[in-house]
Protein backbone atom coordinates (compact mmCIF):
# COMPACT_ATOMS: atom_id res chain seq x y z
CA UNK A 1 0.00 0.00 0.00
CA UNK A 2 1.38 3.42 -0.99
CA UNK A 3 1.13 6.27 1.52
CA UNK A 4 2.54 9.73 2.26
CA UNK A 5 4.53 10.22 5.48
CA UNK A 6 6.00 13.65 6.29
CA UNK A 7 5.25 14.64 2.67
CA UNK A 8 7.45 11.78 1.46
CA UNK A 9 6.02 9.08 -0.78
CA UNK A 10 6.21 5.61 0.80
CA UNK A 11 5.86 2.45 -1.26
CA UNK A 12 5.31 -0.35 1.25
CA UNK A 13 6.83 -3.78 0.70
CA UNK A 14 4.25 -6.46 -0.10
CA UNK A 15 5.73 -8.83 2.47
CA UNK A 16 8.12 -8.33 5.37
CA UNK A 17 11.26 -10.32 6.20
CA UNK A 18 11.13 -9.36 9.86
CA UNK A 19 9.63 -12.62 11.13
CA UNK A 20 12.54 -14.53 9.61
CA UNK A 21 15.13 -12.55 11.59
CA UNK A 22 16.68 -13.91 14.80
CA UNK A 23 17.06 -10.68 16.77
CA UNK A 24 18.92 -12.54 19.53
CA UNK A 25 21.78 -13.45 17.16
CA UNK A 26 22.44 -10.49 14.89
CA UNK A 27 25.83 -9.99 13.29
CA UNK A 28 26.89 -6.49 12.31
CA UNK A 29 25.46 -5.14 9.05
CA UNK A 30 24.42 -8.42 7.39
CA UNK A 31 20.59 -8.38 7.67
CA UNK A 32 18.70 -5.53 5.99
CA UNK A 33 15.31 -4.00 6.67
CA UNK A 34 12.29 -4.06 4.35
CA UNK A 35 12.68 -0.54 2.98
CA UNK A 36 15.26 2.04 1.96
CA UNK A 37 15.21 5.74 1.13
CA UNK A 38 16.20 6.78 -2.40
CA UNK A 39 16.67 10.19 -3.97
CA UNK A 40 18.17 11.11 -7.34
CA UNK A 41 20.13 14.16 -8.40
CA UNK A 42 19.18 14.92 -12.00
CA UNK A 43 18.96 18.06 -14.13
CA UNK A 44 20.99 20.00 -11.59
CA UNK A 45 18.77 19.41 -8.56
CA UNK A 46 18.01 16.86 -5.86
CA UNK A 47 14.56 15.40 -6.42
CA UNK A 48 12.04 14.50 -3.70
CA UNK A 49 13.14 11.51 -1.61
CA UNK A 50 10.93 8.44 -1.45
CA UNK A 51 10.84 5.27 0.61
CA UNK A 52 10.70 2.06 -1.43
CA UNK A 53 11.11 -1.67 -0.75
CA UNK A 54 14.75 -2.69 -0.22
CA UNK A 55 16.05 -3.78 -3.61
CA UNK A 56 19.07 -3.83 -5.94
CA UNK A 57 19.89 -0.69 -7.90
CA UNK A 58 20.64 -0.66 -11.62
CA UNK A 59 23.65 1.26 -12.95
CA UNK A 60 25.19 1.55 -16.39
CA UNK A 61 28.72 0.10 -16.67
CA UNK A 62 29.93 3.62 -17.50
CA UNK A 63 28.53 5.05 -14.24
CA UNK A 64 31.28 7.21 -12.77
CA UNK A 65 31.20 5.54 -9.37
CA UNK A 66 32.94 2.56 -11.00
CA UNK A 67 35.67 4.63 -12.60
CA UNK A 68 36.37 7.68 -10.45
CA UNK A 69 35.08 6.66 -7.02
CA UNK A 70 32.74 9.53 -6.21
CA UNK A 71 31.14 7.97 -3.15
CA UNK A 72 30.58 9.14 0.42
CA UNK A 73 28.76 7.66 3.40
CA UNK A 74 27.84 8.10 7.04
CA UNK A 75 27.41 5.66 9.90
CA UNK A 76 24.57 6.19 12.38
CA UNK A 77 22.39 4.22 14.76
CA UNK A 78 18.80 4.32 16.02
CA UNK A 79 18.13 3.14 19.57
CA UNK A 80 14.97 2.01 21.34
CA UNK A 81 14.47 2.69 25.04
CA UNK A 82 12.69 0.42 27.53
CA UNK A 83 9.37 2.09 26.68
CA UNK A 84 9.77 1.39 22.96
CA UNK A 85 10.51 4.99 21.96
CA UNK A 86 13.14 5.40 19.23
CA UNK A 87 16.04 7.85 19.30
CA UNK A 88 18.95 9.05 17.22
CA UNK A 89 22.25 10.40 18.58
CA UNK A 90 23.38 13.79 17.24
CA UNK A 91 22.08 13.21 13.69
CA UNK A 92 22.60 16.82 12.61
CA UNK A 93 26.33 16.31 13.14
CA UNK A 94 26.18 13.40 10.70
CA UNK A 95 24.34 15.58 8.20
CA UNK A 96 26.91 18.37 8.46
CA UNK A 97 29.78 15.95 7.98
CA UNK A 98 27.94 14.28 5.07
CA UNK A 99 27.84 17.57 3.19
CA UNK A 100 31.44 18.34 4.15
CA UNK A 101 32.42 15.05 2.52
CA UNK A 102 30.20 15.78 -0.49
CA UNK A 103 31.82 19.15 -1.08
CA UNK A 104 35.33 17.68 -0.96
CA UNK A 105 34.41 15.07 -3.58
CA UNK A 106 32.60 17.56 -5.87
CA UNK A 107 29.24 15.94 -5.10
CA UNK A 108 26.22 18.28 -4.90
CA UNK A 109 25.40 19.03 -1.26
CA UNK A 110 22.13 17.62 0.07
CA UNK A 111 19.37 19.82 1.56
CA UNK A 112 18.96 19.28 5.30
CA UNK A 113 15.27 18.46 4.86
CA UNK A 114 16.07 15.66 2.40
CA UNK A 115 18.45 14.10 4.91
CA UNK A 116 16.55 14.61 8.17
CA UNK A 117 12.95 14.23 6.94
CA UNK A 118 13.97 11.30 4.77
CA UNK A 119 15.79 9.63 7.64
CA UNK A 120 13.01 10.05 10.21
CA UNK A 121 10.37 8.94 7.69
CA UNK A 122 12.32 5.78 6.89
CA UNK A 123 12.77 5.03 10.58
CA UNK A 124 9.08 5.56 11.29
CA UNK A 125 8.26 3.05 8.54
CA UNK A 126 10.88 0.63 9.90
CA UNK A 127 10.27 1.23 13.62
CA UNK A 128 9.65 -2.48 14.29
CA UNK A 129 13.14 -3.21 12.97
CA UNK A 130 14.83 -1.19 15.74
CA UNK A 131 15.85 -3.91 18.23
CA UNK A 132 15.07 -3.58 21.91
CA UNK A 133 17.52 -6.26 23.07
CA UNK A 134 20.24 -4.93 25.41
CA UNK A 135 23.02 -3.30 23.44
CA UNK A 136 21.30 -3.78 20.09
CA UNK A 137 20.50 -0.98 17.64
CA UNK A 138 19.53 -0.27 14.07
CA UNK A 139 22.62 0.61 12.07
CA UNK A 140 21.90 3.31 9.47
CA UNK A 141 23.98 3.83 6.35
CA UNK A 142 23.31 7.04 4.34
CA UNK A 143 25.42 7.21 1.19
CA UNK A 144 25.74 8.98 -2.15
CA UNK A 145 27.23 7.48 -5.29
CA UNK A 146 27.91 8.91 -8.74
CA UNK A 147 25.31 7.35 -11.07
CA UNK A 148 25.92 9.61 -14.08
CA UNK A 149 27.58 8.01 -17.09
CA UNK A 150 30.83 8.77 -18.90
CA UNK A 151 34.44 7.67 -19.14
CA UNK A 152 35.77 11.24 -19.11
CA UNK A 153 37.48 12.19 -15.86
CA UNK A 154 35.10 14.76 -14.40
CA UNK A 155 32.38 14.92 -11.75
CA UNK A 156 29.18 13.08 -12.62
CA UNK A 157 26.02 14.91 -13.61
CA UNK A 158 23.74 12.47 -11.77
CA UNK A 159 23.89 10.96 -8.28
CA UNK A 160 21.92 8.64 -6.01
CA UNK A 161 21.34 9.31 -2.32
CA UNK A 162 20.29 6.18 -0.44
CA UNK A 163 19.71 5.28 3.20
CA UNK A 164 19.74 1.58 4.04
CA UNK A 165 19.43 0.04 7.50
CA UNK A 166 20.57 -3.14 9.23
CA UNK A 167 19.55 -4.29 12.72
CA UNK A 168 22.66 -5.20 14.69
CA UNK A 169 23.36 -6.88 17.99
CA UNK A 170 25.59 -5.64 20.76
CA UNK A 171 29.05 -4.81 19.43
CA UNK A 172 31.81 -6.51 21.41
CA UNK A 173 35.30 -5.91 20.04
CA UNK A 174 37.09 -7.92 22.74
CA UNK A 175 40.74 -7.35 23.52
CA UNK A 176 42.06 -5.50 20.49
CA UNK A 177 45.73 -5.77 19.61
CA UNK A 178 46.98 -3.14 17.19
CA UNK A 179 50.11 -2.54 15.13
CA UNK A 180 51.57 0.95 14.74
CA UNK A 181 51.98 1.44 10.99
CA UNK A 182 55.43 2.49 9.81
CA UNK A 183 55.11 2.34 6.01
CA UNK A 184 51.57 2.87 4.73
CA UNK A 185 49.43 5.98 5.27
CA UNK A 186 45.69 6.35 5.61
CA UNK A 187 45.63 9.95 4.37
CA UNK A 188 47.82 12.89 3.43
CA UNK A 189 47.82 16.66 3.83
CA UNK A 190 45.53 18.26 1.28
CA UNK A 191 43.80 14.94 0.67
CA UNK A 192 40.41 13.52 1.60
CA UNK A 193 41.19 11.90 4.96
CA UNK A 194 38.67 14.08 6.77
CA UNK A 195 35.87 12.98 4.43
CA UNK A 196 33.98 9.71 4.78
CA UNK A 197 34.85 8.67 1.25
CA UNK A 198 34.64 5.04 0.24
CA UNK A 199 38.15 5.07 -1.22
CA UNK A 200 39.65 5.97 2.16
CA UNK A 201 38.48 2.65 3.54
CA UNK A 202 39.45 0.64 0.45
CA UNK A 203 43.00 1.91 0.89
CA UNK A 204 43.09 0.66 4.49
CA UNK A 205 42.29 -2.95 3.74
CA UNK A 206 45.70 -4.09 2.46
CA UNK A 207 47.85 -2.70 5.31
CA UNK A 208 45.27 -3.99 7.80
CA UNK A 209 45.43 -7.45 6.24
CA UNK A 210 49.20 -7.42 6.61
CA UNK A 211 48.78 -6.56 10.31
CA UNK A 212 46.22 -9.37 10.76
CA UNK A 213 48.70 -11.83 9.24
CA UNK A 214 51.13 -10.80 11.99
CA UNK A 215 48.57 -11.52 14.71
CA UNK A 216 47.06 -8.07 15.23
CA UNK A 217 43.46 -6.94 14.76
CA UNK A 218 43.93 -3.43 13.48
CA UNK A 219 46.40 -0.77 12.46
CA UNK A 220 47.27 2.45 14.27
CA UNK A 221 47.77 4.94 11.47
CA UNK A 222 50.62 7.40 11.64
CA UNK A 223 51.26 10.64 9.76
CA UNK A 224 52.10 10.36 6.08
CA UNK A 225 55.32 12.38 6.23
CA UNK A 226 57.41 10.98 9.09
CA UNK A 227 55.28 8.17 10.65
CA UNK A 228 56.22 9.73 13.99
CA UNK A 229 52.73 10.72 15.14
CA UNK A 230 49.71 8.48 15.72
CA UNK A 231 46.49 9.62 14.11
CA UNK A 232 43.66 7.04 13.97
CA UNK A 233 42.92 3.50 15.13
CA UNK A 234 41.71 1.52 12.13
CA UNK A 235 38.50 3.28 11.10
CA UNK A 236 38.16 5.05 14.48
CA UNK A 237 39.57 8.09 16.21
CA UNK A 238 42.13 7.25 18.87
CA UNK A 239 42.53 8.35 22.49
CA UNK A 240 45.58 7.83 24.70
CA UNK A 241 45.56 8.17 28.49
CA UNK A 242 48.90 9.05 30.04
CA UNK A 243 48.62 9.15 33.83
CA UNK A 244 45.23 10.89 34.24
CA UNK A 245 45.28 12.98 31.06
CA UNK A 246 43.24 11.93 28.03
CA UNK A 247 44.91 12.92 24.75
CA UNK A 248 43.67 12.81 21.15
CA UNK A 249 45.04 14.25 17.95
CA UNK A 250 43.59 17.41 16.40
CA UNK A 251 41.31 17.11 13.39
CA UNK A 252 42.97 17.97 10.11
CA UNK A 253 42.95 17.10 6.40
CA UNK A 254 44.00 13.62 7.52
CA UNK A 255 41.80 12.93 10.54
CA UNK A 256 38.04 12.41 10.55
CA UNK A 257 36.04 14.74 12.78
CA UNK A 258 34.36 11.90 14.66
CA UNK A 259 31.06 12.54 16.42
CA UNK A 260 31.91 10.05 19.17
CA UNK A 261 35.30 11.77 19.48
CA UNK A 262 33.82 15.22 20.03
CA UNK A 263 31.23 13.78 22.43
CA UNK A 264 33.96 12.14 24.52
CA UNK A 265 35.89 15.39 24.74
CA UNK A 266 32.79 17.25 25.90
CA UNK A 267 31.91 14.60 28.51
CA UNK A 268 35.48 14.46 29.80
CA UNK A 269 35.61 18.23 30.21
CA UNK A 270 32.26 18.19 32.01
CA UNK A 271 33.44 15.46 34.38
CA UNK A 272 36.73 17.14 35.20
CA UNK A 273 38.92 14.70 33.26
CA UNK A 274 42.03 16.45 32.02
CA UNK A 275 42.12 16.45 28.20
CA UNK A 276 44.62 17.56 25.60
CA UNK A 277 44.01 17.87 21.86
CA UNK A 278 47.46 17.77 20.32
CA UNK A 279 49.83 15.70 18.23
CA UNK A 280 50.84 12.44 19.93
CA UNK A 281 54.22 11.02 18.99
CA UNK A 282 54.87 7.30 18.76
CA UNK A 283 57.98 7.78 20.91
CA UNK A 284 55.89 9.42 23.65
CA UNK A 285 53.49 6.47 23.71
CA UNK A 286 56.33 3.92 23.76
CA UNK A 287 58.11 5.81 26.56
CA UNK A 288 54.88 6.00 28.57
CA UNK A 289 54.38 2.25 28.10
CA UNK A 290 57.92 1.60 29.32
CA UNK A 291 57.67 3.81 32.42
CA UNK A 292 54.16 2.74 33.40
CA UNK A 293 52.40 6.05 32.80
CA UNK A 294 50.44 4.72 29.78
CA UNK A 295 47.14 3.70 31.37
CA UNK A 296 44.77 3.30 28.39
CA UNK A 297 44.40 3.50 24.64
CA UNK A 298 41.06 3.17 22.90
CA UNK A 299 39.34 3.79 19.60
CA UNK A 300 36.15 5.85 19.39
CA UNK A 301 33.47 5.53 16.71
CA UNK A 302 29.84 4.79 15.95
CA UNK A 303 30.00 0.99 15.77
CA UNK A 304 31.67 0.13 19.09
CA UNK A 305 31.38 3.61 20.72
CA UNK A 306 34.61 2.86 22.60
CA UNK A 307 36.97 0.00 21.71
CA UNK A 308 39.71 -0.56 24.33
CA UNK A 309 43.17 -1.50 23.09
CA UNK A 310 44.84 -4.30 25.05
CA UNK A 311 48.28 -4.08 23.42
CA UNK A 312 50.17 -2.39 20.61
CA UNK A 313 53.10 -3.50 18.53
CA UNK A 314 55.94 -1.29 17.32
CA UNK A 315 59.25 -2.22 15.65
CA UNK A 316 58.97 -5.87 16.63
CA UNK A 317 58.03 -5.27 20.28
CA UNK A 318 54.59 -5.73 21.84
CA UNK A 319 53.49 -3.45 24.67
CA UNK A 320 50.71 -4.70 26.94
CA UNK A 321 48.38 -2.18 28.57
CA UNK A 322 47.14 -2.62 32.14
CA UNK A 323 43.61 -3.78 32.91
CA UNK A 324 41.95 -1.07 34.99
CA UNK A 325 38.98 -1.42 37.32
CA UNK A 326 37.53 2.04 36.63
CA UNK A 327 38.83 2.91 33.17
CA UNK A 328 38.03 6.10 31.31
CA UNK A 329 36.98 3.89 28.37
CA UNK A 330 34.29 2.10 30.41
CA UNK A 331 33.14 5.30 32.08
CA UNK A 332 32.82 7.26 28.84
CA UNK A 333 31.15 4.41 26.95
CA UNK A 334 28.55 4.02 29.71
CA UNK A 335 27.82 7.75 29.67
CA UNK A 336 27.25 7.81 25.90
CA UNK A 337 25.19 4.62 25.73
CA UNK A 338 23.02 5.76 28.66
CA UNK A 339 22.20 8.88 26.67
CA UNK A 340 21.62 6.91 23.47
CA UNK A 341 19.18 4.47 25.12
CA UNK A 342 17.42 7.21 27.13
CA UNK A 343 18.61 5.80 30.46
CA UNK A 344 19.94 9.12 31.74
CA UNK A 345 19.49 12.86 31.53
CA UNK A 346 20.58 14.46 28.27
CA UNK A 347 22.25 17.63 29.50
CA UNK A 348 23.89 18.33 26.14
CA UNK A 349 20.75 17.87 24.05
CA UNK A 350 22.17 15.01 21.97
CA UNK A 351 19.12 12.73 21.80
CA UNK A 352 16.85 13.20 18.80
CA UNK A 353 13.34 11.64 18.86
CA UNK A 354 12.24 9.51 15.92
CA UNK A 355 8.60 8.87 16.84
Amino acid sequence: MDTMVNNIFVEKAITSKINDVDFDNLSFGSVYTDHMLVCDYVDGAWQTPKVVPYQPISLDPSAKIFHYGQSIFEGMKAYKDENGKAWLFRPLENFKRFNKSAKRLAIPELPESHFMDGLTTLLQVEKDWIPQNPGSSLYIRPFILASGNGFHASPADEYKFIIACAPSGAYFSGKVRVLIEENYSRAANGGVGYAKAGGNYAGQFYPTQLAIEKGYHQVIWTDDNTHEYIEEAGAMNIFVRINDTLITGPTSDRILDGITRKSILQIAEDQGISTEVRKISVSEVVEAANNGSLKEMFGAGTAAVVSPIAAFGHKGTDYELPELEDSYADRLKKYITDVQYNRSDDKFGWRYPVN
